[in-house]
Formats: structure tokens, C-alpha cells, sequence
């Protein structure tokens, strides 16, 4: 089930600062991250909806197929930054898989991620993680 809390009482800013959401899936969460961005102003450089489209898509997929869900979902855009943020209720922190000479599947999303976005993980306990990743605009 999908909540959405969209900050509407931060009309005086001219829109919402944030989107809260609880996606049930990956396309829901790309859908939910690009409805809330096509509603800034000023839009986005395509390049960057796409790297940000990118970053929630492997948030999230890494949070339903490794951690046991997505427990919360935030978007936010300040500060020269879009933020991103997927609570999954697994304490254990993502593992950066090393390829060799051989193509292996996997493990690809979350070096990417580091690759488009400042991220940061947040322990909380037995309440599971946060990650955060800030893309640059």
C-alpha cells in the first residue's frame, strides 16, 4: 500500500519541499520520484532526472530484494541537491560486490549508485538503515 505525504502545508515555498511515500514496488517509486520532480521549479536538467530515476531505482530494488522491503521512501530537492532517502528494516549495510575478469550478474547497482550520488548509511539499530544519496544539480 502507497502513502504519500507531499509537505502540502509548505505551500508558502511555492510547492513541496519533500514527499514522503511508502512504494510497493520499484516502478512505483520511480513514478512517485518523477511526478514529485516534474512539480519543482525550475525543472530538472534531463540528465539529472535521470540519474536521479537511476539512484531511486537501485535504492529501492537493492531495499526488496536484499533487505527485506522498503519501509519508507523520501525525495526532496534543496540546496543545489535532490535527496534521496529508502528505510529498509535490515541492519546489515549494503556489500559492494568485487567482479573479476568474468562478467558476473549483480552487484552492479550499488557502485553505481556511489558513482551518481554522494551516499551515506544510517544505522538504526533494529529499526534497519537509511540511505541517503544526494545527486548534484
Amino acid at each position: 500500500m502507497t502513502t504519500v505525504d507531499d509537505a502540502a502545508d509548505n505551500a508558502v515555498t511555492g510547492g513541496a519541499a519533500w514527499l514522503d511515500a511508502r512504494p510497493a514496488d520499484t516502478a512505483e517509486a520511480r513514478a512517485l520520484a518523477r511526478s514529485f520532480m516534474d512539480g519543482r521549479a525550475p525543472a530538472l536538467p534531463g540528465p539529472t532526472m535521470v540519474d536521479v530515476l537511476l539512484v531511486v531505482s537501485e535504492l529501492v530494488t537493492n531495499a526488496i530484494r536484499h533487505a527485506g522491503g522498503v519501509t519508507a521512501f523520501r525525495i526532496s530537492d534543496r540546496g543545489g541537491a535532490v535527496e534521496i532517502t529508502v528505510q529498509d528494516p535490515s541492519a546489515l549495510h549494503p556489500v559492494h560486490k568485487e567482479h573479476g575478469d568474468d562478467w558476473q550478474p549483480g552487484g552492479y547497482g550499488w557502485p553505481l549508485v556511489h558513482r551518481l550520488a554522494d551516499v551515506t548509511v544510517v544505522p538504526l539499530g533494529d529499526g534497519g538503515k537509511l540511505i541517503r544519496a544526494r545527486v548534484r544539480h
